[in-house]
């Protein structure tokens, strides 16, 4: 799912994009930090053509950084309550901080939110593109209890407003904007990972499932402007480090729930990225946050070997004494064309090991979290055949895969080579349509290139190709071949 977005470039080297996500991640936040990092706030603007909503941009001081706060506005707010007749603006829950302050990771209220006093916020406004808002944990399918009252006399913010809509009600929005093809799939699919998570959640079809405050105009401007911003600074590969999910304990609309909240689990667990608990008893991951990471971050435990270029830090709504609540974007050349992955190497030797446990080696080791399995023939003393057995794996992943590859083996020991890493190849997978006498078969096929974007490997899924084999009659290696020469061709053209 992860860093597979579908933005253009030019191919003469690799643009990086790191997030720094330890205190979390929300739709503002990263809004915010992609505009510190140099995105330029006015290609927004097709958002607030399509919806009722302005973008405000303002800094704020989070324990000494100054930071890029986004919110996201009624267009009009010329007094009484804008978002309609009855709206109870009771959907959020809105936990006191360390300060005192009832304002949200991702959302403040107002201009002094989340411990800044007004006096002292820089604030820049755009008439279009006031870029500052914050997505707090609302942002899903659950309601919330909030007691924050507004003051229509100041800007009103858009959280909740507009209907509740379906994914293909959302879809339909996004594709009636003015903007660039890249963006309307990366956006759709976003909302895609939050709709199959609540879906998920609430054991309901995915047509079905209403998104609620997730998509209402608020949150459909935080996703729409997170790709907005990110197609404007022109990366090629984002990645981040492991996401900050808070602690504690959120009321929802269902009973008080663990931190964090089921759809974070839910996208968390298809996601690329890993994620760790604190360093705050609040909600700091969110869902809409978590949506966006999953499908364009790739997770990395240190940030990348990289020329930096820009930075720039994204504000949440909380303040808290001994964390800045910011999101840190830093963009640059990344130097390398394949990608740098952190692994560890266990190593067993075995003697006495049936085929049939060394056939299923490849499937109970890769389920404990192993990377890849190779099983090799060697001689072991006294001259009697054995194999050796080596398994790439993450590093915090080790032990686990250790000690399944003991039960699994009845080995007695295993070396870990330790933390060193492997050069790899950007994999996507790209489905293959094949005619075979009048019908239609699928295949897919993985796609290896290298941070520029050259492709330079295409290989058939064995499994797909040899069904449809079975079906048609045709070879394995025939229908492979018609496979990758089918996705060249798409390629190509």
């Amino acid at each position: 799912m992860a860093g597979v977005f579908t933005l253009e470039h030019d191919g003469s080297r690799m643009r990086l994009l790191a997030f720094d996500g330890r205190m979390g991640a929300s739709g503002d936040m990263l809004l915010g930090a992609l505009v510190a990092a140099g995105a330029d706030p006015s290609v927004l603007s097709p958002v607030e053509d399509a919806l009722d909503v302005t973008y405000r941009v303002h800094e704020v001081d989070k324990n000494g950084i100054l930071a890029t706060k986004v919110d996201v506005l009624l267009a009009e707010a010329d007094g009484g309550d804008p978002r309609g007749e009855g709206h109870a603006d009771d959907h959020r829950h809105q936990p006191e901080t360390e300060d005192g302050d009832d304002d949200e990771h991702g959302e403040g209220d107002g201009d002094d939110e989340g411990g800044v006093d007004a006096g002292h916020s820089h604030q820049h406004q755009y008439r279009r593109h006031d870029h500052a808002r914050g997505e707090s944990a609302h942002s899903h399918d659950h309601d919330h209890a909030h007691s924050h009252d507004h003051d229509h006399d100041d800007p009103t913010h858009a959280e909740g407003h507009g209907p509740h809509r379906t994914y293909p009600e959302v879809v339909d929005l996004v594709e009636s904007m003015d903007v660039p093809a890249g963006v309307v799939a990366d956006a759709t699919a976003i909302f895609r990972v939050l709709g199959e998570a609540e879906a998920e959640v609430h054991g309901t079809a995915l047509d079905a499932t209403h998104f609620h405050e997730v998509g209402a105009d608020d949150a459909i401007a935080d996703v729409v402007g997170v790709c907005l911003l990110l197609n404007d600074l022109g990366v090629d590969r984002v990645v981040t480090g492991p996401v900050a999910v808070g602690g504690g304990e959120a009321e929802m609309s269902h009973g008080t729930y663990p931190v964090p909240a089921p759809a974070v689990v839910n996208i968390a667990a298809a996601a690329d990225w890993s994620v760790r608990g604190g360093p705050i008893e609040a909600e700091l991951l969110t869902p809409t946050g978590a949506a966006i990471l999953a499908h364009l971050a790739e997770g990395v435990e240190t940030l990348p070997s990289m020329s930096v270029e820009s930075s720039g830090y994204g504000a949440g709504g909380w303040d808290f004494s001994d964390h800045p609540n910011v999101l840190r974007a830093v963009v640059g050349d990344g130097g390398s064309r394949l990608v740098r992955d952190e692994i560890s190497v266990l190593e067993t030797n075995l003697d006495d090991a049936t085929p049939e446990v060394l056939g299923g080696l490849q499937e109970t080791l890769k389920d404990a979290g192993a990377r890849d399995v190779t099983i090799v023939p060697t001689t072991m003393k006294k001259s009697r055949p054995g194999h050796l057995v080596k398994v790439v794996v993450k590093p915090e992943d080790a032990e686990r895969v250790a000690y399944r590859l003991a039960v699994e083996t009845g080995t007695l020991g295993i070396r870990e080579h330790g933390a060193g890493h492997r050069w790899t190849a950007r994999r996507e997978f790209e489905t293959a349509t094949l005619d075979v006498d009048g019908d239609d078969y699928e295949v897919s096929v993985k796609v290896g290139s290298d941070a520029d974007g050259v492709v330079y490997d295409r290989s058939a899924e064995y499994d797909d190709a040899l069904a449809v084999a079975n079906e048609t009659g045709l070879p394995v290696r025939e229908v492979m071949r018609r496979a990758v020469d089918a996705v060249a061709s798409d390629d190509a053209d």
